[in-house]
Parts: structure tokens; sequence; C-alpha cells
């Protein structure tokens, strides 16, 4: 694969993650839908592209899918769009990803990897920012959103530590994604109550389970192989950023000092941890 190619599609997949806080957010702001119905049309869409893909693509290697995945990635889907009624796309983002690191690395530290003193620094700065983001105050987030978001990422942290090895992962993705719709539907059935059709906030959840979704998920796993996997968890700081500037540009969203500072903690923190990860694995290679 060429650099240029690299980089356009590595570009689409960061653009699509981002856009996926800004398409919940706005959906959830500015049109009469819920969260369960969004989800629920998120999580059909992104079925449908993803298995149109696999049968396009008939040459992918195996791999199918599981249950236990599949109800990471709805815990996922859920907590993503009910946090995202109180939370600003940027703050959610930050949360999310903040989280998904988080999760990642605790399962790294659980199963015997040794971080070095940068990276312990690294990690310490990136909790003590999502501490200082969540204290009390005039522009700390909702704590209900902002723990429902946290759940969010802890359960995407378990659904990406689950897909190492199962498999072609946008197979494995696409049946995940089957499999959650049945989940989706019944949770949709038991809140009825809720329920509220909006045609505008229908297409915004077809555009986040279609293209930021279904889309993002292969073209970022078509591009993946090409990257270091230090590259590539690098390059994944991007999407809180990305996610912060459309919250501005297109949601009139503010960017507080709070904020400011918690995103420079965090994504610097795991910024270390990846860094110093790439450090020790060239030193043991020379």
């Amino acid at each position: 694969m060429s650099a240029a190619r690299i980089i356009v599609l590595t570009t689409l997949a960061m653009l699509a993650f981002a856009g996926n806080s800004l398409l919940c957010r706005l959906a959830l702001q500015d049109t009469a839908i819920d969260a369960a119905s969004f989800t629920s049309i998120r999580l059909v869409s992104g079925a449908m592209v993803l298995c149109l893909i696999v049968a396009v693509r008939r040459n992918l290697p195996a791999g199918k899918g599981n249950w236990p995945s599949a109800l990471a990635l709805f815990a996922y889907a859920v907590g993503f769009s009910f946090a995202y009624i109180s939370l600003p796309a940027a703050t959610g983002a930050l949360l999310l990803f903040g989280a998904v690191q988080a999760t990642m690395i605790g399962f790294g530290l659980y199963a015997g990897e040794r971080l070095q003193s940068a990276q312990w620094l690294g990690l310490v700065l990136a909790l003590a920012g999502l501490v200082g983001l969540l204290l009390p105050g005039l522009s700390a987030p909702p704590l209900a959103g902002s723990l429902l978001m946290l759940g969010a990422g802890v359960a995407w942290g378990i659904y990406s530590l689950r897909g190492k090895g199962a498999g072609d992962p946008t197979r494995v993705t696409s049946g995940n994604f089957l499999r959650s719709v049945p989940l989706a539907l019944v949770m949709s059935l038991l809140l009825p109550d809720q329920a509220v059709f909006d045609s505008a906030g229908f297409w915004y959840a077809v555009a986040s389970g279609a293209l930021a979704s279904g889309m993002g998920y292969a073209i970022w796993y078509r591009v993946l192989p090409a990257l270091k996997a230090t590259n590539a968890a690098t390059l994944q700081l991007s999407v809180p950023v990305i996610a912060a500037v459309g919250g501005v540009l297109l949601l009139g969203e503010p960017i507080t000092p709070r904020l400011l500072l918690a995103s420079v903690a965090i994504l610097g923190g795991i910024a270390l941890v990846i860094l110093g990860k790439e450090r020790r694995l060239s030193a043991l290679r020379e």
C-alpha cells in the first residue's frame, strides 16, 4: 500500500471515529430522537454495511464474532448514546478514549507487562487528567453522563482486547454487529415510552452506523496492517482533538480551560505510555 493511500485511509478512519461523537451529540441535542432508538438504528445500519462489505470481499480470512464480544459492543453503544444526552462532543470523546486506553493498559499490567518510569508518569498524568475533568465545579461535565461514557470506554476496551487474534477484524466485527441487533431491539421494546421517531435523528443515526461505524471500521482495519501498533495507537490520539474542533465549529460548543488542561494531561499521558512501549520494544530488538 502506497504512503499516500495509507495517509488518506488513516485520515478518513480518524474522521469517521470522531464523526460518531458529533453525529450522536447532534442527533440528541438538535432532534427529538431518543438514545435507545439512536443506538438501535446505528447498530442495524452498521451491521448491514459490514455484512455487505464482507459479502463483496469474499477473499477475507475466517472470523465469525461471538456473543460475549457482541455484548461488549452493545454495552459500548448504549453507554455512548445515553451519555451524549448530556455530554458535549469533545468531553465525551475524551472520556471515551481515556477509558478505552486505561482498560487496555490495565489489562497489560494484569497480564504481567512492566512499565518504565516515564510510562508510569504518563499513566499517573492521564488518570490525574480524568480525575481533574470530573471534579465538581461549574465547568465539570454531568456526572451521570460521564460515568456512562467511562463505562462505554471500558466496554470498548474489552471488545478490542477480545478481538485480538479472533480472525479477520472486518468479518469478526460484522458478526458482532449482527449479534448486537437483537440486543438493541429488545432494549427498544423494553423502553417503548421513550421511543420518539424523528426523521432527521433517524438519518443521523444511519450515518453514524453505516458511515462512521461500518465504513469507518472497515477502512481502519484495511489500513491497520500497514501501521506499527504504536503508530496506530498514537494516531488515535487525534480522535478527541478532531471531535473537539468539530464540536466548536459544528455544534457551537465552548472549549473550557478545564477541558483543555484535562485533554493535555490525558492525551499527553497516554502518549508517554505508548511511546515508552515503542522504545522498550526497540531496545529489545537491538
